[in-house]
């Protein structure tokens, strides 16, 4: 019985510890700039099939739900990621995925060329030149890497930089603990400036 107990206490502690994280990273390295038009970058992940796999439908749902949230007119969504090996591209899957599947319509431009998050924000800079407000979508540890490297390539764009609706109470909450191990890894190579605002 104790050992039971125990177990559920470490089940329900790494629950809310997966939780936390995935919510503090979410909130990193993004402030509150106004104004009237907006861009939400939804980043790839590997894509070996001819459609959309489950990250990316999840992350193109994120990135559509972004675009919803804050009422600024001529919002689009911006796909980014390369070749997969089925010959087409990430972006044109997520798009895909976008209209077909969860039928949006609204504006949609590709960065079909990256192969790495930072090439990812690299090649995304010039749709982004213009617009007032920047989300970047993906699971809250990427999404925050990819914040940061855009924080190293233009501060300036990094400025307008706003929360994305990329993360829920409860959503993917079983598996959160394993992001936030997964995330923790993935942000060791952040500057000491970036990992104290992070962890």
């Amino acid at each position: 019985m104790r050992r039971r107990t125990g177990l559920a206490i470490a089940g329900v502690a790494a629950l809310a510890w997966g939780e936390w994280l995935n919510w503090r990273w979410s909130r990193t390295l993004v402030g509150s700039s106004g104004g009237a038009s907006a861009a939400v970058v939804v980043l790839g992940y590997r894509n070996p099939q001819a459609t959309a796999n489950l990250i990316n439908r999840w992350r193109v749902r994120a990135g559509i739900r972004s675009s919803a949230a804050g009422g600024a007119h001529g919002t689009c969504v911006i796909f980014s990621g390369g070749a997969t090996s089925s010959g087409a591209t990430e972006a044109q899957l997520m798009a895909d995925y976008a209209k077909s599947v969860l039928e949006f319509d609204g504006l949609v431009l590709l960065e079909d060329q990256s192969a790495t998050t930072w090439e990812n924000i690299t090649n995304v800079i010039p749709l982004l030149e213009d617009v007032d407000r920047i989300k970047i979508a993906s699971q809250p540890a990427h999404a925050l890497k990819a914040r940061a490297y855009l924080r190293r390539q233009r501060p300036d764009l990094a400025e307008r930089l706003v929360r994305a609706d990329d993360y829920r109470p409860g959503e993917w909450m079983v598996v959160k603990p394993l992001l936030a191990l997964y995330g923790l890894w993935t942000l060791r190579g952040l500057t000491a400036d970036e990992r104290k605002v992070t962890l």
